[in-house]
């Protein structure tokens, strides 16, 4: 008899985990942590479709706000850390990440090390603008809804610095906008503008691409596999996760 917890059991238990240290860092992080990690289909995602991988331990999140991944990641250890509880639907994640956020704005970073600056092995912090920031090597790489706030130019740099960044076998998680779709980016759009200044930043100009330019632009750089999966189930928005992998011995183009 199979006595582990159904994926939504689990879900839930993994959502309490990971928001709960926000509360240290006040009621605005603890329910914009809550409100992210419930609504956005993408962290979820990641899991179910075992994007992951148990064994890409040393991770680089780019634009990592207030650091909710890696709350994610080390309540995921916890969970499979305990028999029984961790569903057996999901694919094992790392048993203890070494994570690297790189975030510009301070008080994001700020939030972060207040909530989850306890967690071990300690996740570091660099509040550093990604077109500058240096990328340590690393097995797995994170960007979600961040890429379009620099031009295209910006964008080919950083792709091309993670590719450098990646160890063989390596892998980037990269959300994207489908500039394609025009009705389902603009509104994205107008979203991401209005929680940036709720979270009381100033609202910057963005470039997009249709997603077969991303997908292009990847493969230029030297990614030996990319696929697209949408990542915007149950919101108005045209979101695209690409999964590009860099290959045994492939190098940057």
């Amino acid at each position: 008899m199979n006595d582990r917890p159904s994926t939504d059991a689990a879900w839930r238990q993994l959502h309490e985990a990971t928001t709960q240290p926000y509360k240290k860092a006040g009621n605005f992080a603890w329910r914009f942590a809550r409100g992210k990690l419930g609504r956005d289909p993408v962290f979820r995602g990641l899991i179910e479709r075992s994007l992951i991988g148990e064994r890409r331990r040393r991770v680089v999140d780019i634009g990592c706000g207030q650091g909710l991944f890696a709350s994610l990641l080390a309540a995921m250890a916890d969970m499979q850390a305990q028999p029984g509880r961790w569903p057996a639907a999901w694919a094992a994640t790392p048993a203890a990440a070494e994570y690297t956020g790189i975030e510009l704005m301070p008080k994001d970073v700020a939030r972060a090390e207040a909530s989850i600056g306890h967690l071990k092995p300690t996740p570091r912090f660099v509040c550093e603008d990604m077109c500058e920031a240096a990328m340590p090597a690393c097995d797995l790489v994170v960007i979600l809804d961040v890429l379009h706030y620099v031009d295209h130019a910006a964008q080919e740099g950083v792709l091309r610095r993670v590719h450098g960044a990646l160890q063989p076998g390596g892998r980037l998680l990269l959300r994207v906008g489908d500039a394609g779709s025009r009705r389902g980016f603009a509104i994205s759009q107008w979203v991401d503008r209005t929680v940036t200044r709720i979270r009381g930043h100033r609202v910057s100009p963005t470039w997009g691409r249709p997603l077969s330019e991303w997908t292009s632009l990847l493969q230029r750089l030297g990614f030996s596999k990319v696929q697209s999966i949408p990542m915007s189930a149950g919101t108005p928005f045209a979101n695209v996760l690409l999964v590009a992998d860099r290959g045994k011995e492939s190098s940057s183009s």
